[in-house]
C-alpha cells in the first residue's frame, strides 16, 4: 500500500495539477509521509533544434522525411553511432547536467481551412518554468537496485508513425493526447492517459482552452544484450501481462526480456490556443490538426531515444529514489544556461512560417 501512495502522488505529480495546492515538487505521500523506495525522475529539456532528421529511422539521410522537435545534448546528427554521446556532447538542454540524450518526436501542424499549415509551438508545463519549449521526462523505478540502466549505445523507438486506427489498448494505452478545457493545463487531475474524457489515443476533436498534451510512454524489458535491433523495437518489450500504466512498473519481463528498465515517458505541451477558432478549421469541421508525418489521427504519434546519460549517474539515481528535480547526486542547469544549448541547423527549408504543404511534400492523409 505504501508504494502504491507513493506511485499515486507520482503520477498525479506528472498530470499537470498545480490547482490541486500541494507543492508536488517536495517527495510526500498522499497521505502526508514521505515517499515510497521508488524513484520518479521528472525533469524538463528544452529543444536543441527543429528539423528533418532521424538518426534511427533514417540514418545518414538529410533531410529525413519529417521534421522533429529534439531536446537533449548538442551531438544529435543525421548519423548517431553506438558511441557514448555523453563524451561527445558539450552541452545539453535537459534540466540535469548528467542528460546528454537525445529524446525526439514529430512536430504537430495547424492545417487552416485554406489548405495552408503552420507549425504549433511547444510550451514548457508549470514544473519547468523559463525552458524554451521541448519534453518534460519521467524516468520511474519502483525500488532500489530493481531497473537496469540504459548503457551507452542503446537506443530505442516507440509508436508506429504509419498507424492510422487505435490500438484499444484503454487505460493502458501507450501514447496519449489530453484536451485541457481551462487555461494553464487546467480541466483534468487524472494521469496521463487514464482521464476517460479527456484522454484519448487520437487528436483531439474539439477546440482546448489550455492547449493539448502529448504523452508517449515506453517499454519496461530489455533483452540484456543488444543495444538496438532492426526496427529499434525488437531489443524491448512490455511485461508479460502487456503495456502498463504510467508509473505502474511493477510486472514481470518476460524471459526473452528479463531485464528491467526504467519507465521512461515524454511529455510534450502542443500551444494550440491561437488556432481554437473554428471559422480557421476545414469546412467539413473536422480536427485541424496534423503529425508532421502527415497523420490527421494523430495515431501514429511515436517517440525515439537515443541514451546518452554521463556515466552511472541516471543508476545511481534510480537506485537512490531521487524524486521528480530532488536529487542532490545530479547538477542542476538554470533554464537561461541550458536554453543556450543549441544544434546549428543544416536542412535549409521554413518549418515554422506559413506553407502550402507540410516541410518533406506532405499534405495529411
Amino acid at each position: 500500500m505504501q508504494l502504491y501512495s507513493f506511485l499515486t502522488l507520482s503520477t498525479l505529480a506528472g498530470s499537470a495539477v498545480a490547482q490541486s495546492g500541494v507543492d508536488l515538487d517536495k517527495p510526500m505521500l498522499a497521505g502526508g509521509g514521505r515517499r515510497g523506495p521508488g524513484a520518479m525522475l521528472r525533469f524538463g529539456c528544452s529543444q536543441v533544434v527543429i528539423e528533418r532528421l532521424d538518426p534511427l529511422v533514417n540514418p545518414d539521410l538529410k533531410p529525413s522525411t519529417h521534421t522533429h522537435q529534439v531536446v537533449g545534448g548538442n551531438t544529435f546528427n543525421e548519423s548517431m553511432p553506438y558511441t557514448d554521446i555523453a563524451k561527445l556532447s558539450s552541452c545539453t538542454t535537459c534540466h540535469f547536467l548528467e542528460d546528454s540524450s537525445n529524446y525526439w518526436t514529430a512536430n504537430i501542424y495547424f492545417r487552416a481551412r485554406n489548405g495552408s499549415y503552420k507549425r504549433v509551438p511547444q510550451i514548457a508545463n508549470q514544473f519547468n518554468a523559463g525552458d524554451s519549449g521541448g519534453i518534460t521526462l519521467y524516468y520511474t523505478s519502483p525500488n532500489a537496485n530493481v531497473t537496469t540502466a540504459f548503457k551507452p549505445g542503446f537506443r530505442m523507438l516507440t509508436g508506429d508513425a504509419m498507424r492510422r486506427t487505435s490500438e484499444n489498448l484503454g487505460k493502458n494505452m501507450q501514447q496519449c493526447y489530453r484536451c485541457f478545457t481551462q487555461p494553464d493545463f487546467g480541466g483534468s487531475m487524472y494521469s496521463p492517459c487514464l482521464d476517460p474524457k479527456y484522454d484519448t489515443d487520437h487528436l483531439p476533436q474539439q477546440p482546448c482552452a489550455g492547449g493539448i498534451r502529448s504523452n508517449i510512454i515506453f517499454p519496461l524489458c530489455w533483452d540484456g544484450k543488444n543495444l538496438d535491433s532492426p526496427n529499434h523495437r525488437d531489443h524491448v518489450a512490455h511485461p508479460i501481462g502487456g503495456p502498463t500504466q504510467f508509473a505502474l512498473v511493477n510486472g514481470t519481463c518476460p524471459s526473452t526480456h528479463p531485464v528491467k528498465i526504467p519507465q521512461l515517458m515524454f511529455e510534450v505541451m502542443w500551444d494550440t490556443t491561437s488556432f481554437n477558432n473554428k471559422e480557421d478549421w476545414p469546412e467539413d469541421g473536422s480536427q485541424p490538426f496534423v503529425l508532421s508525418t502527415g497523420d490527421t489521427t494523430g495515431f501514429g504519434q511515436h517517440g525515439d531515444y537515443v541514451f546518452g546519460w554521463k556515466d552511472n549517474s541516471l543508476q545511481r539515481a534510480m537506485d537512490e529514489g531521487c524524486y521528480l528535480r530532488n536529487c542532490t547526486l545530479l547538477t542542476e542547469q538554470a533554464p537561461k544556461i541550458k536554453n543556450q544549448c543549441n544544434v546549428p541547423v543544416t536542412v535549409d527549408e521554413d518549418v515554422n512560417g506559413w506553407m502550402s504543404q507540410l516541410p518533406g511534400g506532405g499534405n495529411g492523409n
